[in-house]
This record gives C-alpha cells, structure tokens and sequence, in this order.
C-alpha cells in the first residue's frame, strides 16, 4: 500500500479510547496526527493547522460532525479539505445527509484497520489528481471553467464569450417564470433568491454569495426560473452560456458529482426552512436565520442586511423584526449599528432553535 509520509490528519471523535487508537493506527501507517476532542476544538484546528484530511465523528459536544462541515465548507482556507464521517450510526438517512452536505466518506464504528487506511488513502490520491490539474491561481476557478471547456469543444473564441456584469443593489438578474438561457457566477456581493406571493409579499429563498453558482437547477431542469434573483449589494457577477455550462457537465464526473451534491443540499435545506417557517416561533426563526446567513460568510465577519431582507429571510413582518432584534440586542446576544448585526452570543443563538 502507497503511503503518505508527512501528510497531516485531523481526528475529532469525542471518545478518547477511539481517539488514540486511531491516531496510533494512522501514526504507525506514516502519518502526522493531530487530534480534537469535540467539534469546537476539531473546527479550529482545522483552521488552524489546515490538514490535508479529516476525520469527524457525528455525534459531539460543542459542535457535531454536520456543523463542523458546514462551518469548515464556508471557510475558502478548509472547503476543499477532504472530509470522512466517522460514525457509529448505521442508519442511511446519517449518510445520506452527511454526503449531501458535501462529505467525501464515511466510515461505521467499529472498523477495520485496513479499511480506514484504503479508505484515506482513496482521498488522498483523489486530491492529488485534482490537484496536479488545478489552475496555478487556485482562487480562479471561473478561468479553469472556460478554459477546460474550451479544450473539450476546440473552439479557439470560447473564452471570448465570457461576460461579466456588474450588478447595482436591488437589480435583477432574472425573474420568476423567465426561460434560462445561463447560469450564474458570483465573484463578489451578495445576491438574493425569492418568491412573491399574490399579495406581494417577498420570501427569501437563498443568500448567494462569492464562488456560488445561481439558476442551475432551472437550467438542469429545462423550466422557467421558479424564484426570482436580485443583488443585496454590489456585485460582480460571471455569465455562463447554457451549452458550455452543459458541454463540461458531460465530459467531467466530478463537476456532474458537484453539482448534483448542491442539487441534494438545496432541496434539504428549502424543506428544512419551510418546516421552520411553518412551526417555529419568530423568535426561533429570526436566530436561524442569523445562523444561517453567517455560515454563508466569512468567519468573523459581521452581517450586513436590511430589515426588509431579514423579514424576508424569516418570513414576517419588518416590523416584528426590528422589535425581535431588539429583544436579541437587550439580551446582549447581538450588537446593531444601521444595517450591520455582530453577533456576541453564538451557543444563546444555537439554544433558542433548541
């Protein structure tokens, strides 16, 4: 078996009889290992010492395996950090959902030795082919898009056809029953999606921020745009032609693998939000929301929104949100300045969804 001398492995797994014996197994197999002994420490030390894998077991204090993914997925420095589920939950609903959150594997407790090792070693070698293949400039993925479809279709003035479009706050980018010629690509800013009821009453359906892909799935689907898509900022926003858009979705398994995860994640996370809309008070609902739009930024980077578009987000009326943020600043769980929220309690946050 290849071994992988001086590669750095994370273990966060809450058990410390499992902790150490996988890190013993993975030390003698050449490894260097670094070990977590719940989901916080686990999620800053990834940042911290940024490893060439983790392992994470489900079910921690502090943080589980699902939020430490989703923290990690968000952050540009740990979101193509390969990710293996160490779980002792053999249900496929465990899998299926760790997997759609963007996951790389899984393993069941108890394992097999050699199984653990094939299995890091799997990613491992996987990372290197898509690393030997990256663009020198990591950060320019748009530029590897075209220029990796323009080597499957042969045509010289296919880069040519990129269009960048600068978008003001409150512009749109499509509407709701519009047919879908394109996909979408955020450089930067932040774009909103949402759909108008027959009142008129707006309902934010998603955040998108840089690197995020937009109108793929009406694209995918070959129906009208279902929600509608404007800017919350300036934004700098890429134009994806329908066909080449389809001509790398056919001829690369991993960008098709891609897109379907987001396809997945999506779904899971617009049954999620209408479940809450639908049972959870404003209270609840107005803390997922902040969760949730600051897992779609920057680490430590404060939320920058307007009352509209948290109302919208919540689904309620701007003004029982201004009177819910203010609860929340009394409570000192969140500093308000204009149209920025810091928040100063994240666990307050975590216990009010329950």
């Amino acid at each position: 078996m290849k071994k992988y001398p001086m590669k750095k492995l994370l273990i966060i797994e809450d058990n410390p009889e499992i902790r150490e014996n996988t890190a013993e197994i993975l030390e003698l197999a050449g490894y260097e290992v670094l070990t977590a002994e719940n989901g916080r420490v686990g999620a800053e030390s990834a940042v911290a010492n940024l490893p060439d894998l983790i392992i994470c077991d489900i079910m921690m204090p502090e943080l589980d395996g699902y939020e430490v993914l989703s923290i990690l997925s968000k952050n540009p420095k740990t979101a193509s950090i390969p990710f293996i589920f160490l779980t002792a939950k053999a249900e496929k609903t465990d899998f299926r959902k760790g997997m759609n959150m963007g996951a790389d594997d899984y393993l069941t407790k108890p394992f097999e030795e050699l199984d653990l090792l094939n299995t890091i070693e799997r990613r491992l070698q996987k990372l290197a082919r898509i690393q030997a293949h990256a663009p020198n400039d990591s950060a320019d993925k748009l530029t590897h898009f075209f220029n990796q479809t323009k080597g499957i279709q042969h045509l010289e003035a296919l880069s040519d056809e990129r269009e960048i479009i600068h978008y003001k706050p409150k512009q749109l980018l499509f509407a709701e029953g519009a047919y879908p010629h394109k996909i979408f690509y955020v450089k930067s800013g932040k774009i909103k999606s949402y759909r108008t009821n027959e009142m008129g009453k707006e309902l934010i359906i998603n955040v998108f921020q840089k690197g995020d892909f937009i109108g793929y799935q009406a694209v995918l689907e070959n129906k009208p745009y279902a929600e509608t898509a404007m800017s919350i900022e300036e934004s700098e926003v890429a134009i994806v032609p329908k066909d080449d858009f389809f001509t790398l979705l056919y001829n690369d398994k991993d960008v098709a693998h891609q897109f379907i995860k987001m396809l997945s994640n999506n779904l899971s996370e617009k049954e999620e939000r209408l479940l809450q809309l639908a049972y959870n008070s404003v209270r609840r609902r107005l803390a997922d929301t902040l969760l949730t739009l600051l897992q779609k930024q920057e680490p430590e980077q404060d939320l920058k929104i307007s009352r509209e578009n948290l109302a919208s987000f919540a689904g309620t009326s701007k003004e029982t949100i201004i009177r819910c943020l203010s609860d929340f600043k009394s409570e000192g769980l969140i500093e308000v300045k204009q149209n920025t929220i810091k928040v100063l309690n994240l666990e307050k946050l975590r216990y009010i969804i329950g």
